[in-house]
């Protein structure tokens, strides 16, 4: 359906990637890279953005509620969009589990007397009753969840900013002391910031799902075009300038992993209850990932279906005024997504060490495979359509194709440097066997229809 207006995708692409790896995580990047986790950032944020420049290339000429996965298959063949397709699905229904665990913790916190389960099963509840109405609903709530995300980091840069400058009440100017004491702006070397790089890299996943949003829209090439220009810079701003702010307020050393960074400066300029403040911030961004998280997996797992790459009973959709949002919705694709979602939840609730540690460590660094097949995706659709139809290039990758190889040179430098690393080297082998497991499916599955009729599949293009 076209339920989905330009003011959700663009919300949607600014508060989309704004959740807890930003407001909660950076304190892990800041405890590593110190004053330079600005320039971790940068890294981190630039890999983000041409990734997004290319997939908003292919989206605007070529819209699909399959987005990435579509121009895959389009690209390099069925067993690659079969591939990126199933394992973007499996990384967002297991992140599900762990974004409705964490909201249910600070729920609890707030009212003890209601289990963490007990939330968990509320939370689920109603956004899958959300996803299953109509498509608007969920433009909607995150319209709301992300104006108030990106409203408290305007307000923590004002605030922020306002302390560096000495103009708060009882604040003293500090100018640029912070960053340049307590060992100076590199005081880990650039090893620092190549550690920054792999712990917040993965704060920028999530942007995806604005160019699966934009199928949904009364003009898709248009919407994504504008949603990923304003998008990415104001993403890059808002992670930037936040870290910027953070690592000027108060020395490096006053960080600990773990600890909002937000919360500590806050304090630190006389904000009263800074902490609650935050978790309610932080709340919102998990529920606002959760809500986005169970979009964009019903949407893919019903592109894959559209396409003959999953069950073709997934393809059902409610009726009802399509154009005008209230119908169209893929409920079986919505509620597929949220049974594995509530499998996950189980695991993660009853084996959190154990079983569900391995399902997380097996999608821990599929994000950088999805990015690095985008990239290699675009590689080959950009140069035909340049020759079979260069109208459709409205939104076209910088400097292509220098930039497209920088990229994935990028990504692979990041996936080399994460097996050097003693913590991440289990999220990359795990995430790696998950792949070929997938890959292996993928080419079984091409094996055996080799020379049969393939059934037509629903057209994707808008």
């Amino acid at each position: 359906s076209h339920g989905l207006k330009q003011r959700h995708l663009t919300m949607l692409g600014l508060g989309g990637v704004i959740g807890a790896g930003l407001f909660v995580g950076s304190g892990a990047g800041i405890a590593v890279a110190a004053p330079a986790i600005v320039v971790s950032y940068l890294i981190a944020g630039a890999l983000a953005m041409l990734v997004m420049r290319m997939l908003g290339e292919m989206s605007a000429a070529m819209p699909a509620s399959g987005s990435f996965s579509v121009h895959a298959e389009r690209a390099l063949g069925r067993w690659a969009g079969f591939s990126v397709g199933w394992l973007y699905w499996f990384l967002l229904v297991v992140v599900l589990a762990v974004e409705a665990t964490a909201a249910a913790q600070i729920a609890h916190g707030w009212v003890p007397g209601v289990e963490p389960w007990a939330w968990v099963l509320l939370f689920m509840v109603v956004f899958t009753v959300a996803n299953l109405t109509a498509v608007k609903n969920f433009g909607e709530f995150e319209f709301w969840f992300a104006s108030l995300k990106v409203g408290a980091i305007v307000v923590f840069l004002v605030l922020g900013g306002l302390a560096v400058f000495g103009l708060l009440p009882d604040t003293d100017p500090v100018g640029m002391t912070n960053l340049t004491g307590q060992g100076g702006f590199l005081p880990n070397g650039w090893s620092g910031v190549v550690s920054g790089v792999l712990t917040v890299v993965f704060a920028f996943g999530g942007l995806e799902v604005v160019t699966i949003a934009a199928a949904e829209t009364d003009d898709p090439a248009r919407a994504v075009g504008r949603a990923v220009r304003s998008a990415v810079v104001r993403i890059l701003f808002f992670y930037v300038g936040s870290m910027l702010v953070i690592v000027a307020v108060l020395p490096w050393t006053a960080q600990q992993a773990g600890l909002s960074p937000y919360v500590k400066v806050l304090d630190a300029v006389g904000v009263p209850s800074a902490g609650q403040i935050m978790n309610i911030v932080v709340f919102v961004a998990l529920l606002s990932a959760l809500n986005a998280n169970l979009y964009g997996s019903s949407r893919m797992i019903f592109s894959l279906a559209e396409r003959g790459e999953a069950p073709r009973g997934l393809l059902k959709v409610s009726g009802g005024g399509a154009q005008e949002g209230t119908g169209g919705v893929p409920r079986r694709a919505v509620l597929a997504s949220v049974a594995f979602g509530f499998v996950s939840v189980v695991l993660n609730l009853l084996w959190p060490d154990t079983v569900f540690l391995y399902m997380l460590n097996s999608v821990g660094a599929v994000l950088l495979f999805v990015w690095a097949l985008i990239a290699a995706s675009q590689l080959r659709l950009r140069a035909r359509l340049e020759q079979e139809a260069p109208d459709a290039l409205a939104l076209r990758m910088w400097w292509f194709p220098y930039l497209t190889w920088v990229t994935l040179a990028g990504l692979l430098g990041v996936l080399l440097l994460m097996l050097t690393d003693d913590a991440a080297r289990p999220q990359v082998l795990w995430s790696a066997g998950a792949t070929v497991l997938v890959l292996l499916v993928a080419v079984a599955r091409e094996w055996r229809d080799r020379g049969a009729p393939r059934e037509p599949s629903v057209s994707t293009d808008r």
